[in-house]
């Protein structure tokens, strides 16, 4: 049982750690998830300048991804609808309505030259065999920029979860040349169906965010839908409007959809009602508007680690530099190494120190030849000396290259990578404005790709408008149309009751009842629940309007038969609990809730009681708390009140 409970452990844990590393969550470094990595990777691998068909691609990247190729086409079309690193042609879907892509091999895709700034480097990828071990696959890519913020990503793990919303990419890239060149920056999402968003809690990327549709309002019998909130679709959009005109929280006369390359979804308004009166119960009630909670989780040198977006740029700030430095470091020994084999091979052209090599019969005495041949000019060859594989290579120099040569050519090239060497070098001491300048490049790239255009807007703007909402309190907006009835003989009260009306009330009402006994109970609006006959009192639980409503009891005791009277206000109740305003076995004679009346109390005939009714004011008593006694109006038996004046003989 051990052994099981332990193999159990070990594989759930297993399980879990490959769920949250190699699925669901991006890693910081790229901000991709291994799928998006691998997909990428296999573009680069195959790229030529031309579109590929969606099936050859994840037929291709099917070896390095273990988990089919239907999950790998999603993830593909998700990110080709990015518009960042895959260049598209076909139907790729709609994310207005939701449509889904045309089947892989109608669609094609290819890297897009953004993808090969920001990702691509072989030379600096670190790489891994893939699952079956007959290719290779990058472990991370060196990415420049915070493709995380970018992109967003949203994932479910084992026990966590991560949701990180995108963000406009020039915004992203302006952020970290603030963070470059230490000054402060702001940072919101932006989304790519526009809209509006209200960030007042977004909190750096942890917190939530409001998201609403753009709404014209400018015809007052018709609203246009002309952005969509964040998440939504003009579908489901267009159900949540049609659901709560069904539910009777809206009325409208119809709605269409228009949407083709913008969308246009009309609502036209039923007779009576108007736009600025219909557009609160929009935002409330349907997908016009929706709370996005985030939680800004990613891998972050192996292990989950919830960050902020100021921390993640500040991050990446600190990797463009290393990577660049990297990349100059590299390119400057590629060039130093170019430098040195042209001029060995500009040495043993122009000295004719091939010449020494005709007599030699082994291929030592070869190797020896072309070396001492250098020793002349060791100077000039530098520190690095003339090495085997120098040798090697000099002697793999062709005869039609050696008889037309140019030697002025050869050292005109020289110059140049004597002047791309000292401007490597000069970069390398002022690594930061480098880094800044790269990331104006990638800004301008963006800006000059029209592809990224939208919406009439130009490359590379701010799709989503920030700004603060007025909050839309459902209750305000809900109209109170709902009949509530009440049947008195059967003791029934609901919306689905065949009795008399008593109020009409919005389905976010609570509805408060005293019975007949003198107990009362708050519920939610029921459709149909007992309270028992003949109850005093239904109306809304309105806290605001209860607060400045006295209820006036006026009850008869159990044993004395004395009437008394209780004045209170009903402030404070927990849902579906019982209270009782009177004495256990009272009986309730009245209930109201007018601050001043009259009312009179008839007693019940003894010898010698000579006034049999007393009449008697409201308002000459004072307001008590919930559970304080009544105060007694008499020291007789009580048989009945009438409001108003009642004679003797009534």
């Amino acid at each position: 049982m051990a052994y099981i409970k332990n193999l159990f452990d070990r594989n759930f844990l297993e399980y879990a750690s490959y769920v949250i590393k190699d699925r669901a969550i991006p890693d910081l470094e790229d901000g991709l998830k291994p799928v998006q990595r691998r997909i990428i990777h296999t573009l680069f691998d195959n790229d030529d300048g031309k579109f590929h068909k969606v099936a050859s691609i994840v037929g291709e990247c099917m070896k390095y991804h273990p988990h089919g190729d239907a999950s790998i086409n999603a993830a593909l079309v998700a990110l080709a609808n990015k518009e960042l690193f895959i260049d598209r042609q076909g139907n790729f879907g709609n994310i207005y309505t939701g449509d889904e892509a045309a089947a892989p091999r109608y669609i094609e895709c290819r890297a897009t030259p953004l993808a090969k700034d920001i990702l691509f480097n072989p030379k600096l990828t670190e790489w891994a065999p893939s699952y079956d071990g007959r290719s290779r696959e990058p472990v991370l890519f060196p990415a420049k920029v915070p493709v995380v913020l970018i992109m967003g990503a949203e994932g479910i793990a084992v026990g966590m979860s991560t949701k990180i919303l995108p963000h406009n990419a020039v915004e992203v890239l302006e952020a970290e040349i603030a963070c470059l060149s230490g000054k402060g920056f702001e940072l919101y999402p932006d989304f790519p169906t526009g809209g509006l968003v209200d960030v007042s809690d977004y909190r750096d990327g942890n917190g939530k965010v409001l998201v609403r549709a753009k709404l014209d309002t400018s015809d007052p019998k018709r609203i246009l839908i002309t952005d969509l909130p964040y998440g939504a679709t003009t579908e489901s959009l267009i159900n949540s409007v049609e659901a709560a005109a069904k539910a009777g929280r809206i009325k409208i006369q119809g709605i269409n959809d228009y949407t083709s390359e913008k969308v246009e979804i009309e609502i036209k308004l039923a007779r009576g009602v108007y736009a600025q009166e219909t557009v609160g119960a929009l935002f409330a009630f349907t997908e016009c508007e929706q709370s996005i909670s985030v939680n800004l989780l990613v891998i972050k040198n192996g292990l989950p680690a919830v960050m902020t977006v100021t921390e993640v740029i500040k991050h990446h700030a600190k990797q463009i530099v290393k990577i660049l430095t990297k990349e100059l470091e590299l390119e400057k020994k590629e060039l130093q190494d170019k430098l040195h084999l042209r001029t060995l091979e500009r040495i043993f052209v122009e000295e004719r120190i091939y010449k020494g090599i005709e007599k030699m019969k082994t291929a030592k005495g070869v190797e020896d030849a072309v070396v001492s041949g250098f020793n002349p000019f060791l100077k000039e060859v530098g520190p690095r000396g003339v090495s085997h594989d120098d040798v090697e290579h000099l002697l793999r120099i062709p005869i039609r290259r050696i008889s037309l040569y140019d030697i002025n050519k050869a050292r005109e090239e020289m110059e140049q990578i004597q002047a791309r060497i000292k401007e490597i070098n000069g970069h390398l001491k002022n690594i930061t404005v480098y880094s800044i300048n790269y990331l104006k490049g990638i800004i301008a790239k963006i800006k000059a790709n029209e592809k990224l255009a939208w919406g009439g807007l130009p490359p590379g703007a701010r799709k989503t408008k920030v700004g603060a909402f007025d909050k839309v309190d459902v209750k305000e907006v809900a109209k109170r149309d709902v009949e509530l009835k009440y049947d008195k003989k059967t003791g029934y009260l609901g919306t689905n009751v065949s009795g008399a009306k008593v109020a009409e009330v919005s389905p976010f009402d609570r509805i408060l009842t005293i019975r007949k006994n003198g107990m009362y109970t708050v519920t939610d609006l029921p459709d149909k629940i007992f309270v028992g006959a003949d109850a005093w009192w239904i109306g809304a639980a309105d806290k605001e309007a209860l607060s400045k409503t006295v209820f006036s009891i006026i009850y008869r005791e159990k044993e004395t038969g004395f009437a008394y009277i209780k004045r209170c206000i009903i402030e404070g109740w927990i849902i579906n609990k019982d209270y009782f305003l009177v004495p256990d076995g009272a009986a309730v004679l009245h209930v109201d809730t007018r601050n001043k009346f009259t009312f009179s109390v008839k007693y019940v005939p003894k010898p010698r009681l000579k006034v049999l009714v007393e009449e008697f004011k409201a308002q000459d008593y004072s307001v008590r708390g919930l559970k304080a006694g009544g105060l007694r109006l008499s020291n007789k038996q009580a048989a009945r009140i009438s409001l108003g004046r009642m004679k003797d003989d009534e």
